[in-house]
């Protein structure tokens, strides 16, 4: 379900039920827009056999511009993909320094300092070397968020008669709702993952089962936490759901998150070093800078600041932005909106449109008006949110 499913109340709160019908209906479309993003990868040879011929989604994209501008596509999927993967990288260090704050508030120290001290166990991440390691981390973040599921579930289910059925209505937020869209797109972005993933499985043919199983599993799952977060708290829903806990379980689940969070960084930003690095450094006579790695494939001193200055870079971020929802609104509406929807579309009319059918042009016209208008709207609404909480110094 991943670290961000505990925004997902809070969209409720905005939304209703038609937040609940969001979180459904972004699973179909992610799901629809998954395995056309892989459908590109895929030509026909002589035979009528379909053979793969790209490998990435800056392929892709990069196929799509050709002939005349070969190289612009991966451009814009590259700096879509890094500040996708920054952003995540940020939101680790904004939730972070959130809980142990709300965990320990009689403690001499703020938000801000505990995303300080969040960091400095972070600077590690600067001198991974391969994903070797990263897949430690990843087992690791898999156990805490079970754990962390299984206390705020039950909770919840302890207060089941208390419930408030009658707050949960058809109504939205015509200000805050198009935030809570973002933060449900946010909750789903795993497109720039698929080509990779597709391209190392035993049995590629089944893809889309395994699309179809995963993303049903994800909406059951986001549905009912979302809903039953929402129901045990209603109005009083905070931004990061644990933060609604009782103080003693509170700081119990907080610490499991702050070690998901910590345990999940390294992830995003060891894929946005390699972009970084592919793109700036290692990309043959055409990079912007000479290659970081020595003649022994050590990463060079100077290499290994510019991974610390991310990093840093990233706390920095997180101290001066410390808005949980709406970073994470801010990130779904400009990229994952964009990778998600917008240009899986357009890719898969570019490509393949002698080889549509008529429905099937529909459902990409209508994802890419549909998630154009809803990422722009997001956009907007999470600037403008971020701009009040400044402007009357409203709380984290």
């Amino acid at each position: 379900m991943g670290m961000f499913v505990l925004g997902l109340p809070y969209a409720i709160l905005h939304g209703g039920y038609l937040g609940l019908f969001l979180i459904i209906f972004a699973a179909v479309v992610c799901c629809y827009t998954g395995k056309i993003l892989i459908a590109c990868l895929y030509e026909e040879n002589e035979d009528g056999q379909l053979v793969r011929v790209r490998d990435s989604y800056v392929d892709i994209a990069n196929a799509c511009c050709a002939p005349r501008f070969p190289a612009l596509g991966g451009h814009v999927v590259n700096v879509a993909q890094i500040i996708e993967l920054v952003m995540t990288c940020i939101l680790y260090v904004v939730v972070s320094g959130n809980l142990m704050y709300n965990s320990f508030p009689s403690l001499p120290v703020s938000q801000r300092s505990w995303a300080i001290i969040a960091t400095a166990a972070l600077l590690p991440c600067a001198f991974l070397k391969n994903l070797k390691a990263v897949s430690k981390f990843s087992l690791l973040c898999t156990l805490a968020h079970f754990v962390i599921n299984v206390l705020v579930i039950a909770y919840c289910l302890s207060r089941a008669r208390d419930w408030a059925w009658d707050k949960v209505k058809f109504y939205i937020d015509v200000k805050k709702f198009p935030i809570s869209i973002g933060i449900i797109v946010f909750s789903y972005t795993s497109q720039i993952f698929l080509p990779s993933l597709e391209g190392n499985m035993q049995r590629p043919s089944e893809f889309h089962c395994m699309m179809n199983w995963t993303h049903i599993a994800a909406c059951i799952l986001k549905g009912l936490f979302a809903l039953v977060a929402y129901l045990t708290w209603a109005d009083e829903t905070k931004e990061v759901i644990t933060d609604n806990l009782p103080s003693g379980i509170r700081a119990v689940v907080n610490l499991f998150l702050v070690a998901k969070a910590l345990l999940s960084y390294p992830l995003p930003f060891f894929a946005a070093v390699e972009v970084l690095e592919k793109t700036f450094f290692q990309d043959g006579g055409r990079a912007f800078f000479p290659d970081c790695y020595g003649g022994d494939g050590r990463l060079k001193s100077w290499g290994l600041s510019l991974r610390c200055a991310l990093v840093v870079f990233t706390m920095l971020m997180a101290i001066y932005v410390p808005h949980f929802a709406l970073l994470m609104g801010l990130t779904g509406s400009l990229t994952g909106a964009g990778l998600c929807f917008l240009l899986p579309s357009l890719f898969h009319l570019k490509l393949l449109w002698r080889k549509l059918l008529w429905h099937q042009v529909f459902f990409d016209v209508a994802i890419f008006v549909i998630g154009g208008i809803c990422s722009i709207s997001g956009f907007i609404h999470s600037v403008e949110g971020l701009v009040e909480a400044y402007r009357y110094n409203l709380p984290d």
